[in-house]
This record gives C-alpha cells, sequence and structure tokens, in this order.
C-alpha cells in the first residue's frame, strides 16, 4: 500500500487524534501457533511468542528470520538504539522532525517513513514483531502502551516513564501480554556492574544500610521562547500527551529535558543508569519514603540541584537501606574523606557508594575501589560468576527469539523508574512521600499523590 503523499515523498501524513482502548487487545496467533514446530519447541516458547510462530500476515518463521522492527524517533539516543537492532529487518520509522527522520532514517533505505507513530503502528501493526522508542520522555509510555496492547515487544529508553502510573501501566501490560521488553540502560550490560553486584552478593563488605548516588548534571534553563514554527517539524504531534503551546525555540531536539512538560532534569535523565546498581545489588525495588529538597520549584525549568533521600524496607534478612540522590553538583560530603592507596581523592563526576559495616565500594560506570585502600578487601574479591551480557540491544533480541529472560525488562525497570520519579513527585509537591507500592498510593498527601500521574491532552491516552 502507498501512504505516501505528494509534498513528502514515502512519508505518511500524520493521523488525527485517536483514541485507544484501555485495556489489552491481543491476537492471540502472535502468541500461539500449535502446529508450527511443534516437535522441537517448547510450551513456554510458543505462549511466549517470540519468534517460533505464525505472524498475523501469514509469514511462518524461523530461528534465523529477521524480527521485524518499527522504530519510534530516529537521531540520538533513538538512532543508537536503532544502530543496535540494524541486523534486523527495519520495517518503518516514525520521527515528527522531517530533517530528523531524513537523517536518521539513512541505514535504513527501505524502512516505511511517517511522522505519527500512531498511524504506523495502526498501518504496520501486521507487519511488525517489536517496536523500539526513542522519544522525549513524554511520549515514551503512550507509544509503548499501544504497542503492548497490539501484542508488540518493546525496547524503550530510560527513563520508561515520564510519570510513577505510567511505569507501573507499562509493566502491568508487558506482563499480561507475556511480551519481551527491555529498558535503555545501557550500562547495565557492562563487566563492572556485574562485579559490584558480586562483591555485594558476597558480602564482602558486610551489611550494607546506606547508599550515596550522584551525577554531576545540571538541567535548569528552560524557558518557552515562542518563535516561528520550523516547515520540517510537527509541533502538535511533539508535544503529544502535553499541554498545548505555541512553538517555543531551544526546546527540540535535545532541551526538553529542562522542561518539566517533557522532562525530569538530572534526575530523570540519570538517574535510571545510577540507581539502576544498588536497586540490582541489594534487591531494591518500593521505597517507604521519599523527601527532596532543592531549590525553590519553579513551574516552568526543571531544577538546578536535587538531593533526595530514598528509605527503602528490610528484605529478606539484609537490613533497611537509605539512599539518597545528589546532583547539580551536589555530592556526597563523606566522599570528601575518601582516599586511594597513593592518598589522593576521588575524581567520580558520577558513581555510587556502598557504605557497609565492614568496608565501602565506590563505582561509576567502569570502575570500582574497595575502601579503605589498606583494609585488605582487594585480596578477597569473589571470582566472577555473572556472566557476560551479549549486548543490551542483543538480549532483547535474543529473548525475543528464544523466550529467555531480558535484565531491565519492564517488571525491573518499571519498579526502578517509579523509585526515580518519586523523587520527583517529593520535590515538586513539597511533601515527604509515604509511599504504598502495592496500591501506587501516597498515603499521607493528596498533594504528593496529584503528580504520580498527570492529565493528558485530548486525542492520547494511556
Amino acid at each position: 500500500m502507498n501512504h505516501s503523499r505528494p509534498d513528502s515523498p514515502n512519508i505518511v501524513p500524520p493521523c488525527r487524534s485517536t483514541s485507544y482502548p484501555s485495556k489489552p487487545v491481543l491476537n492471540r496467533r502472535r502468541f500461539m501457533s500449535g502446529s508450527l514446530l511443534a516437535g522441537s519447541l517448547s510450551t513456554a516458547a510458543a505462549i511466549h511468542g517470540g519468534f517460533f510462530t505464525q505472524s498475523a500476515a501469514g509469514r511462518e518463521e524461523t530461528p534465523n528470520s529477521r524480527i521485524r522492527i518499527a522504530g519510534i524517533g530516529t537521531t540520538g539516543r533513538a538512532g543508537a538504539d536503532l544502530r543496535g537492532v540494524a541486523s534486523q529487518e527495519m520495517v518503518a520509522i516514525a520521527d515528527v522532525d522531517l530533517e530528523l527522520l531524513e537523517k536518521g532514517g539513512q541505514p535504513f533505505p527501505k524502512a516505511r517513513r511517517y511522522q505519527d507513530f500512531r498511524m504506523m503502528l495502526e498501518k504496520e501493526e501486521d507487519n511488525i514483531d517489536a517496536v523500539v522508542i526513542g522519544t522525549p520522555d513524554h511520549t515514551h509510555a503512550p507509544a509503548a502502551a499501544m504497542a503492548l496492547r497490539m501484542g508488540k515487544h518493546v525496547y524503550c529508553e530510560k527513563p520508561l516513564t515520564h510519570t510513577v502510573y505510567e511505569a507501573r501501566t507499562l509493566a502491568n501490560l508487558a506482563r499480561e501480554g507475556n511480551l519481551v521488553t527491555q529498558m535503555g540502560t545501557q550500562i547495565h550490560a557492562g563487566d563492572n556492574y556485574r562485579r559490584v553486584v558480586e562483591m555485594v552478593h558476597a558480602d564482602l563488605i558486610g551489611p550494607i544500610r546506606r547508599v550515596h548516588v550522584w551525577k554531576d548534571v545540571k538541567y535548569n534553563e528552560g524557558q518557552f521562547k515562542v518563535a516561528p514554527q520550523p516547515k520540517n517539524l510537527n509541533w502538535d504531534l511533539w508535544l503529544g500527551p502535553a499541554a498545548k503551546r505555541p512553538y517555543s525555540k531551544g526546546v527540540h531536539p535535545f532541551r526538553w529535558r529542562h522542561f518539566w512538560d517533557y522532562g525530569s532534569g538530572g534526575l530523570g535523565d540519570f538517574g535510571c543508569h545510577f540507581m539502576d546498581l544498588p536497586h540490582w545489588a541489594l534487591d531494591l525495588r518500593h521505597p517507604d519514603r521519599v523527601e527532596a529538597k532543592g531549590p525553590p520549584v519553579d513551574e516552568v525549568t526543571t531544577a538546578g540541584w536535587l538531593i533526595c533521600d530514598y528509605y527503602y524496607p528490610a528484605r529478606g534478612g539484609r537490613p533497611p537501606v537509605h539512599l539518597t540522590w545528589y546532583d547539580g553538583g551536589m555530592r556526597p560530603a563523606i566522599l570528601s574523606t575518601l582516599r586511594d592507596k597513593n592518598g589522593k581523592p576521588f575524581n567520580f563526576s558520577g558513581g555510587q557508594l556502598f557504605e557497609g559495616d565492614n568496608g565501602m565500594i565506590l563505582s561509576d560506570y567502569s570502575r570500582n575501589v574497595l575502601l579503605p585502600a589498606d583494609g585488605g578487601l582487594d585480596d578477597r574479591r569473589p571470582d566472577p560468576t555473572i556472566p557476560a551480557s551479549i549486548g543490551h540491544h542483543d538480549e532483547w533480541l535474543q529473548a525475543i527469539r528464544d523466550s529467555g529472560p531480558t535484565t531491565c525488562n519492564f517488571d525491573y525497570s518499571g519498579a526502578l523508574t517509579e523509585a526515580v520519579l518519586l523523587g520527583i513527585v517529593a520535590y515538586r509537591s513539597g511533601e515527604t512521600v509515604q509511599w504504598d507500592g502495592a496500591n501506587l498510593r501516597v498515603t499521607n498527601s493528596a498533594k504528593a499523590q496529584e503528580w504520580i500521574h498527570r492529565e493528558y491532552r485530548k486525542g492520547w491516552t494511556l
């Protein structure tokens, strides 16, 4: 079918406002095939439905078939994600910016092009198996929810969503549909995080009750500046579910992170990367209480600095954990007192510090240090036990094929995203958040509860 229009060859025009069902509508042909390869596949693999099924278009899949993918977003992190799955068949791509669509689409000349991802998913539903999402934060959830309800496997950039409620919704949809998901926290696939997790699990520094996490980044320059809209950009589609506003210069394509309407500042950008390690190593999930402080809240621009305190309950035999996040130049005071073997202070622009009863672990994306430096802890490092990753994107692709697990599926990464965003809830509401994670409820503040989700503008649904 030809979806092109005369003024933009090979590009499908955006659709009008469309509402989608609030409950999953799943075509079971994507999940089960009673006759295909019945003698060689387990029931679990058939039900999980990655790739040994009969598609709606009638194409039989084999273990060597390429996964058919649609990409939402085409440059920046989205472009990196598309390159990460370029070994597969890129069926279609969507971007609200025609210039970026052309640029990001160059490696995929056969991919059909759209501006509106909703139209792309509608038109390509029977032609695709999976969706990769790399849009600004505020459109992650609408795009991912639509794909999940169609029974598509999803890879989505971090933070998984823009609100706490959205994260829980995506996790539920993925679980209900038995779908293979992965959040784009690529550092999780590195060897360094694995070594830190092994040391924590081996109890090398004893019980851990205190963790500090920081990143020297600042996003506080969000200002709406009305300007003529560029011809290449569909601003209404870019806004997506956010409040309707005139085109503003300096928001797209990256500085949206400075605006509450579209991002969450430094915590939103890096929290899922750096808090991932303590969540993984210490089996953290829902904090009981979250507090935050920073400069006076601005209704438009994100905070220049934040300090957020998360209090997690005991887990089995592990003690409660107090984790503090710092950004905008703020750092844990204890960091300035620590020295390496040569007596020099550590220069970690971002990282994690685990305080155990018998020592400390200082780490970042690629390094880890045991402290005190002369405490003999290095001689007791455990042997590696966590296998190396085949690659963050490849984990997802392989799991689609063989029904295996992914390390950052939406259950794990959804809970991580919820925790990160609760720091934003505490800061913007000005309230301590007493959190009932099981019921997605702030138990002590109606004001804070209002920040758990936001109202979408007309034509957009979760």
